[in-house]
């Protein structure tokens, strides 16, 4: 049986990405490239970022929710994949980067959506947080739920938003 709660977080995912989708077509192209201090991306480069990052999460959470840890991810790794990924998508056009978020966003919406009550609250050890044991439901709300209002609290600090 699906889970309300499950519902409850791919809505949230849902407008976390809707809200960074609204507030990222409406940008400039000097916005889009502005490089964000201390992080050293540009917005659009971020706006990609969270979109190719949602099945990543997806497929770590969905790890959780078998009752599998997630092991040998890193946080050097991370910063090594987002490095990656910056070098890549340099040049990325909002409409691409937006697609890319709808898209993704509403696969990750779906499949939060195929999650049960007991598949929520399953816990397994997390690398990237020391392998502590999480549930799969607090994997899914510190990241892909997240990430997106994340990035965009960001984004605006950086524009003045």
């Amino acid at each position: 049986m699906l889970s309300q709660r499950s519902n409850v977080l791919a809505e949230r995912l849902e407008q976390g990405a809707r809200d960074l989708a609204a507030f990222a077509s409406n940008l400039t192209a000097a916005q889009w490239n502005t490089v964000v201090p201390k992080d050293g991306r540009t917005v659009g480069v971020i706006v990609h970022h969270v979109a190719n990052m949602y099945p990543i999460e997806i497929q770590l959470a969905q790890s959780l929710a078998n009752g599998q840890p997630i092991a040998g991810v890193t946080w050097d790794a991370v910063h090594e994949i987002n490095a990656g990924h910056a070098k890549e998508f340099s040049g990325v056009t909002k409409a691409a980067a937006l697609e890319l978020l709808q898209k993704n966003s509403a696969a990750a919406a779906a499949a939060i959506r195929g999650l049960t009550s007991e598949q929520l609250d399953r816990a397994s050890t997390v690398s990237l947080n020391d392998d502590a044991p999480l549930t799969c439901q607090f994997f899914l709300e510190d990241h892909a739920v997240r990430h997106s209002f994340h990035h965009l609290a960001v984004i605006k600090r950086t524009l003045n938003a």
